[in-house]
């Protein structure tokens, strides 16, 4: 029987070589994607374009807690209360140091998408008009990514086409140089682009283009043309600041225009109909090919998690106050990684303290009610201007402090987030699993109120302060804030507005940058970065292993590195 069973297998085995031809297992592919046919019609170009807009909203939000708040941690809007109070800024802005080398090649891998569409396009067999298209949105984000750069490291390599061998023989262009690209490739964006009204929530219009011209204008020194290029932002029909309560949760109190800006679903034009937002980072959540999901933290905007104080260990002789993560005041799922400088949270807000609706509890909170029942404090309001007696607190601290609440989404968390779904218990209700800690709702990048204070930027440039005052004043009016006087206006006041007006949702670095005021700002305002300050820091360093790598020529490192 065994001799027979050996007899079978054998034939088994055997009967494909007789049976059959030598190249049966040759593998024919019925189709394939590659290099050669990747871009053939705008289907193809599409999905490039979707992969930019990617990699704009993993660079600037998403990558991880950490990466994203380069731009707010190290400026003149907040501390790092995790690093103590001597962190290595030399390490940090360093030739390799995090900050340069992590956003030099996140940059660039923008700027080579970009590239890549653009060579692309000649061979496609894409309609005249398609071509166009594609090329304005390409060269948009080619300009966004250079003007990034420019900022941040003065001049750096320009490539302007798609690489598909080693190159190592760069060189940089100068800052004016990058600069006068970046406005080129604007200008074409800003004519080619559809306008705000024919664009999907989320995309690139020409106003998009048309703001960040000013903003690129500003920083080349062209006031003239900054204010122009504002203007056509502020003056188009379909723009206008929001100043009436609105969308999904505008009933709920205590609440004003201010606030509703930031609840979940309010950014959008055609969804919520926000005319300010220019440009939303759409960071849908549980949705099919969203960015976010309730059930763990990546793929959000992590600025809960980052911003909000650490309640749980907020404590008066031993007993915690807070009950966590709760999705009330106590904002979520905070761990108080950042916490505000003094004179973001205080000084600049004197004048109109009570009156200026940016600085309501429910937008900057500072006063939460205490929700530990085993607390002696149960029930009573608790204010981070005057902690209970036994608290300990002092500052820096992660655990008590006030905070933006745009951060996060007060009593509106994803229902997926809820530890007791159905519970009646005005506590118990809005507690959180331990997986939050996201930013649940669209962010923006532009905003029409920053479009007002660009165009006074320009206005000042220009010597003409009455008309900054004027721009700045429809900002301030909205917020129910005294008007700024012509006398008053200098940078140092439009850089506090935008303060007010922006706080953890501006990319402050980017702003300080752009200006060389980063070591100025910083050393006059944020004690806890000041001492290690240097005047060298208005410039990152090129990244140590860009220079090394880079053996054709030589990629001169800025001045004050080694």
């Amino acid at each position: 029987m065994k001799t027979l069973n050996r007899i079978i297998l054998c034939a088994m085995l055997c009967a494909p070589v007789v049976s059959c031809k030598r190249d049966f297992l040759n593998e024919k592919a019925l189709s394939f994607l590659s290099t050669s046919n990747a871009f053939k019609n705008a289907e193809d170009f599409n999905a490039s374009v979707n992969n930019l807009y990617a990699l704009v909203r993993t660079e600037f939000y998403t990558s991880s807690d950490w990466q994203p708040m380069h731009y707010l941690y190290r400026t003149d809007l907040a501390i790092e209360v995790a690093v103590g109070s001597n962190p290595n800024l030399a390490a940090d802005f360093g030739p390799s140091g995090g900050l340069p080398n992590n956003h030099w090649n996140q940059i660039y891998k923008i700027i080579a998408e970009a590239n890549t569409v653009i060579s692309r396009i000649p061979a496609s067999s894409m309609s005249a008009s398609d071509k166009t298209m594609f090329e304005a949105k390409a060269r948009f984000f080619r300009a966004f990514g250079y003007r990034t750069l420019a900022y941040l490291f003065g001049g750096v390599p320009l490539e302007l086409n798609e690489v598909v061998t080693e190159k190592i023989n760069y060189t940089r262009a100068t800052k004016e140089e990058v600069l006068a690209q970046v406005i080129t490739d604007l200008k074409f964006a800003a004519e080619k682009l559809p306008g705000i009204t024919a664009v999907k929530d989320g995309e690139i219009s020409n106003l998009v283009a048309q703001h960040l011209l000013s903003e690129v204008y500003l920083a080349a020194g062209q006031f003239q043309n900054a204010v122009t290029a504002a203007s056509v932002v502020i003056d188009d029909p379909a723009t206008d600041l929001m100043k009436t309560r609105f969308g999904s949760r505008s009933t709920v109190t205590p609440g004003d225009v201010y606030w509703d800006l930031f609840q979940a679903k309010n950014q959008n034009r055609k969804s919520a109909g926000n005319t300010e937002g220019l440009w939303v980072i759409q960071l849908e959540t549980d949705v099919l090919g969203g960015s976010a999901v309730s059930t763990g933290m990546a793929g959000n905007y992590q600025l809960e998690r980052v911003h909000v104080p650490l309640y749980r260990d907020m404590k008066v002789n031993g007993i915690g106050l807070f009950q966590w993560p709760v999705g009330d005041y106590t904002g979520g799922r905070g761990v108080g990684f950042m916490q505000p400088s003094r004179h973001y949270e205080d000084d600049i807000w004197q004048s109109d303290f009570a009156n200026d609706i940016r600085n309501a509890n429910n937008n900057f909170v500072r006063e939460v009610v205490a929700t530990n029942p085993l607390s002696p404090f149960f029930g009573q309001v608790i204010s981070t201007r005057n902690p209970p007696a036994g608290a300990g607190i002092t500052f820096p601290s992660r655990v008590f402090y006030p905070y933006q609440s745009k951060a996060t989404t007060p009593f509106n968390h994803p229902t997926a987030l809820y530890a007791n779904p159905g519970s009646t218990d005005p506590i118990k209700k809005y507690e959180l699993k331990t997986s939050a800690g996201g930013t649940y709702a669209d962010q923006y990048m532009f905003r029409l109120a920053e479009t007002y204070l660009l165009r006074a930027e320009g206005y000042l440039g220009l010597g003409n302060t009455g008309a900054a005052a004027q721009d700045i004043n429809v900002v301030r009016g909205r917020s129910n804030a005294s008007a700024a006087q012509a006398g008053q206006v200098n940078i140092d006041y439009i850089l506090d507005e935008r303060l007010r007006e922006f706080g953890v949702e501006e990319k402050r670095m980017l702003t300080l940058m752009r200006l060389g005021l980063l070591y100025d700002r910083v050393t006059r305002y944020n004690p806890f970065y000041a001492g290690n300050m240097q005047t060298r820091f208005n410039r990152w360093a090129i990244p140590q292993g860009e220079i090394e790598r880079n053996r054709g020529a030589v990629l001169e490192q800025n001045e004050g590195y080694k």
